[in-house]
């Protein structure tokens, strides 16, 4: 792979399109951002902290990884998601895809969390979303017939205790993302979006210790993800192939959705650590070779 090539995708899969990643000086976004570029897309980045920005920028030019710039905003302000759009418009020209990947949550007991903290998680996740959803479809995408939004929510799906706000939030973002995948269809746009696991950022540091010692521990995966397992799946959707994933929440997350808690539940694993798999298919085996009938169904 030569420097400032995708290490999975062919070269040039994304050339003459321009990209937007909200959120994208750091983690996730920046990660996605990478990868889009090198792919041949012309990025922008987005996020409130200039300085941070300019850093990601930096980065992307030491690596080799094409042409990304960047723009300051705020996308809970409508006004500001609007003047974020028309920068991209004036810029480049068009606008092709829109990551929505701000966002962000705290910590809390659900009957602790208060109104503006509620609000405060709300505004980020849904209304910053649908500001720049609506707003690149109704200055960039109705007029072009084309376009794609990916919007980065979580997992898992099951409930996010301690987090019960950011929980009802993405899952906001999540029928959003039906139902604007329903709504924009005809005009040749396209709506998926992304439900992010556990992943190696810097963004757990802002965590309890505890929190960041049992991460990894509680995905079956037994890892974290990487930004770049992100980027890729980001960039996958950003893609022609992207077009038949409209409506749809794709999961990244090791399978932590399948499972709340350490992996292997407690009582479950040997002394080892390991999950007896194989002696119980044994026991099934001496069962059918002595003529006992089938297996049991679990």
């Amino acid at each position: 792979m030569g420097k400032g090539q995708s290490a999975i995708f062919a070269p040039g899969l994304l050339s003459g399109r321009v990209a937007l990643v909200t959120g994208g000086g750091t983690g996730l976004g920046s990660a996605t951002a990478l990868e889009l570029a090198r792919c041949g897309a012309t990025v922008t980045i987005a996020g409130r902290r200039a300085e941070v920005l300019e850093a990601a920028v930096a980065v992307a030019a030491k690596e080799g990884a094409g042409a990304i710039d960047w723009a300051s905003a705020d996308v809970r302000d409508r006004e500001h998601a609007e003047r974020l759009v028309s920068t991209v418009l004036e810029r480049h020209g068009r606008l092709d895809v829109l990551v929505n990947n701000a966002g962000g949550q705290y910590f809390t007991p659900a009957e602790l969390i208060a109104a503006k903290g509620w609000r405060a998680v709300w505004r980020l996740n849904v209304d910053g979303m649908l500001n720049m959803a609506e707003t690149a479809f109704e200055r960039a995408f109705a007029s072009a017939r084309a376009g794609t939004v990916v919007n980065v929510t979580l997992s898992p799906h099951h409930g996010m205790p301690g987090m019960a706000h950011s929980g009802a939030a993405r899952a906001a973002v999540e029928a959003l993302t039906r139902e604007l995948a329903t709504r924009w269809s005809d005009l040749g746009v396209c709506v998926s979006a992304v439900a992010a696991g556990h992943f190696d950022t810097e963004v757990l540091e802002k965590y309890p210790p505890s929190v960041r010692a049992g991460t990894a521990r509680s995905v079956p995966l037994q890892r974290l993800g990487t930004p770049a397992e992100h980027a890729w799946l980001v960039t996958l959707l950003a893609s022609p192939l992207g077009r038949a994933f409209n409506g749809s929440t794709v999961t990244l997350d090791g399978a932590r959705d399948n499972w709340a808690g350490v992996w292997p539940p407690p009582g479950l694993a040997d002394a080892s650590g390991e999950v007896p798999t194989e002696e119980r298919r044994s026991r099934e085996v001496a069962r059918k070779a002595a003529g006992k009938g089938a297996p049991e169904q679990s």
